[in-house]
């Protein structure tokens, strides 16, 4: 590495550290990352959604930084000061025509080789830093994905659900679950009304049915809307509305929210959240 790049590439080293720390805390939560899979839903979400660039680029140089400058790199992975030129922005704009330098831990092979990356098409999910307009500051150490046909229909449908006017917005908790006996034996109906980031309502709905079996004798569904749509379905899996419920509800009903009348009904509550907790599976991140 040059004297001028080793410097641009110490600049990075320090506006690059806020970064680590997301790593840092989903290890710390057991989560271990799996350098050899594909992102999954999740990933892509919790990548894509806070950062006001997502960049393809192309690679033009490659240089490691030295192993004393990048102490909290992963065993299986290589610290690379990176300069590409812009391809296409698929949020925010571009930077301008020169060519673009970023820090990136990139996972190396089964025998500790790093791949050939030069001429190769990466996406970026990325933030400007202040006053260098010629570097970027990856959201997360491994931030940089490699760019193919497949990729690109994930990433646009996933920019696509958060662009949407009607898309869900980020579940924070439980605010409150209440079940309702009905008139028959087994009828009744739970409501579960979420806390959202911007107070937004939302809640999911759960139906006991059992003298309509050919309707399903229990439904549950979720809305993100002052309407409560009882005849919905619960949402797909990789989905924005999925992601929002599996990745960020707690796997147990929070104490003091079960306000059902009865000892019977918050036992009822109780297992329709569960109910819910298992239809939507592990929210399944990768990293």
């Amino acid at each position: 590495m040059t004297a001028s790049r080793t410097g641009r590439a110490l600049v990075l080293a320090g506006v690059a550290v806020a970064a680590f720390g997301a790593n840092r805390a989903m290890a710390a939560a057991g989560e271990s990352p799996a350098a050899s899979q594909a992102p999954a839903y999740a990933d892509l979400v919790d990548l894509l959604e806070p950062a006001p660039l997502v960049l393809v680029v192309q690679i033009r140089k490659v240089a490691q930084v030295e192993p004393e400058r990048a102490r909290d790199v992963r065993p299986d992975r290589a610290r690379l000061y990176v300069e590409a030129r812009g391809l296409e922005a698929l949020r925010g704009a571009l930077p301008a025509p020169a060519p673009v330098s970023y820090l990136a831990d990139v996972p190396r092979d089964a025998k500790g080789k790093l791949p050939p990356l030069a001429k190769r098409s990466v996406l970026l999910v990325a933030l400007p830093v202040a006053q260098h307009p010629e570097m970027l500051q990856l959201v997360a150490p491994d931030a940089q994905l490699p760019w193919d046909a497949a990729l690109a229909v994930r990433v646009r449908a996933v920019l696509a659900a958060l662009a949407a006017p009607d898309a869900p917005s980020p579940v924070t908790g439980v605010r409150e679950a209440i079940h309702v006996a009905g008139a028959l034996a087994g009828e009744g109906e739970t409501q579960i009304f979420l806390a959202t980031a911007n107070g937004s309502p939302a809640a999911i709905t759960v139906i006991h049915q059992p003298g309509k079996a050919a309707l399903g004798a229990v439904k549950w569904s979720v809305s993100f809307s002052e309407v409560l749509d009882a005849s919905g379905q619960p949402p797909a899996r990789d989905t924005l509305a999925w992601y929002r419920l599996a990745c960020f509800l707690p796997r147990d009903l929070p104490k003091g929210v079960n306000v059902s009348a009865t000892a019977g009904d918050q036992a009822r509550a109780a297992q329709d959240y569960q109910l819910v907790m298992e239809g939507l599976g592990p929210c399944g991140r990768a990293r």
